[in-house]
């Protein structure tokens, strides 16, 4: 039986329409250890979709790939053409709640059906040897007690699944949007840590509203591991300490000028592939958060980097309005 695990102490969040493969690319220059997801494919997607969905930078590494699906046997060839593909594990969306993902019968509308996921994992782990986890929410609409969600993780894991990632709030299916179920629900941070003591064995990460690897460190005292959504992604420099912190390893991360650098040879490469400048660009507009000219830099890059004539060369026009200082260079 394949159960194994991947160690995530940290990872970055699945956000759909963000941590795509340009994205990853530019995290992973920031730090070697952090664990990086694809955003949520289907495997309606994958199966018949035009475009390669499964395509990634071996750079990037180590990448979880995200699977949106209820289908069994699907989820299974899906997860079999990702380990080909060379993806280090696969993880089940049983969190999203758009409606657009209710009506495929997948994402968090599928904590209620348990046995399903139970048997979706047990087919994907029979199909790889790469691991296999599940990411879900505390509980859904009105099924939001304890007992829901220890049941939940119960019959998943007596399918073999050992790894899951908790977003520490519930989900409502109606009434509102994916962004407002982000916020609104109220996080519940002791519930996971009730769940991690009574599932001793399982490996358990912790997701929603952790801003700071201070944070970080604090939730590491209950659990497995922590995973940052959003603000990885507006202040993705924050994950230049990610190493040093979390991993004990130190060292010479980029600074955040030296990183726009070295991301102009990978926009000019994958610009020559097709991509267009503001595919990548985007991913790169709160580098200098809360610095001197950051305003500018976002400025300048989101008035013209959508543009069609858009080249690597905005970058450094942008970057030149960031003052460089012993300040903005230092590690």
């Amino acid at each position: 039986m394949n159960n194994a695990i991947l160690p995530q102490k940290f990872s970055v969040a699945p956000m759909l329409d963000w941590t795509d493969r340009h994205c990853r690319y530019f995290h992973r220059l920031m730090s070697k250890h952090a664990v990086l997801y694809t955003e949520m494919v289907t495997t309606g997607a994958i199966i018949h979709g035009k475009g390669d969905y499964l395509g990634f930078n071996p750079q990037e590494q180590p990448v979880v790939l995200q699977l949106g699906g209820s289908e069994p046997a699907e989820l299974a060839h899906c997860a079999k053409l990702a380990e080909q593909r060379g993806y280090a594990a696969i993880n089940l969306n049983v969190g999203c709640p758009s409606d657009r993902v209710q009506n495929g019968m997948f994402g968090a509308c599928l904590m209620a059906r348990p046995q399903l996921v139970a048997d979706s994992v047990k087919a994907m782990q029979d199909a790889v040897s790469i691991p296999v986890s599940v990411k879900t929410r505390i509980g859904i609409d009105d099924s939001d007690e304890y007992q829901f969600l220890q049941d939940f993780v119960a019959t998943v894991a007596a399918a073999g699944c050992r790894q899951f990632v908790i977003h520490a709030r519930k989900a409502w299916l109606k009434g509102l949007s994916p962004k407002e179920n982000r916020e609104i629900p109220p996080l519940n941070y002791p519930r996971v840590y009730q769940l991690k003591q009574d599932f001793p064995t399982l490996d358990i990460s912790i997701n929603g509203g952790i801003k700071t690897l201070a944070e970080a460190e604090q939730q590491l005292q209950y659990l497995d591991g922590v995973m940052i959504g959003r603000e990885a992604y507006t202040n993705p420099y924050l994950l230049s300490q990610v190493d040093a912190v979390l991993y004990q390893d130190v060292w010479s991360v980029p600074g955040q000028h030296q990183l726009v650098r070295l991301m102009v040879p990978y926009i000019e490469q994958q610009m020559q592939q097709g991509a267009r400048f503001w595919h990548i660009a985007r991913h790169m507009l709160g580098l200098f958060q809360g610095q001197p000219g950051a305003r500018q830099w976002r400025r300048l890059l989101s008035e013209q980097g959508h543009l069609a004539d858009a080249k690597p060369e905005l970058l450094l026009q942008a970057l030149a309005l960031v003052p460089e200082s012993p300040d903005t260079t230092a590690n």
